[in-house]
């Protein structure tokens, strides 16, 4: 993926019981099927079980100094998705910023709630 130009932004590693270890990233959405080959390919090589993709996704991010030192913060994120039940697929967090995916049909609505929530945008 690197040779090959592509960034890659959130990462996650998972391994299961049967010592398996998945893989989740993310790409830009232009990047998504130069990466999919790619790693079709490259899955071929090392007898990986499979490749899947998800190029309906997006990344709402909530950004602020200190996000980490304010344990609220997450906990307002989660709730406030969840009671609209909007799904996190993946979480990300920094010293400045929480992202989460979400299916692409919430990106207005999950912005909207989230601004709802820390209360921006009240005059």
């Amino acid at each position: 993926i690197a040779e090959a130009n592509i960034e890659v932004d959130m990462i996650v590693q998972n391994v299961g019981l049967n010592n398996s270890t998945d893989f989740t990233f993310t790409v830009h959405r232009n990047d998504y099927e130069k990466a999919m080959s790619i790693l079709k390919e490259v899955a071929k090589t090392i007898d990986a079980a499979d490749v899947m993709g998800d190029n309906k996704i997006v990344k709402i991010s909530v950004v602020g100094v200190g996000m980490r030192s304010h344990a609220g913060v997450a906990r307002t994120i989660f709730k406030a998705l969840a009671d609209e039940k909007i799904n996190i697929q993946m979480i990300s967090t920094s010293e400045i910023k929480v992202s989460v995916v979400v299916d692409e049909k919430h990106l207005e609505s999950g912005v909207r709630i989230l601004h709802m929530a820390f209360g921006l945008g009240k005059e």
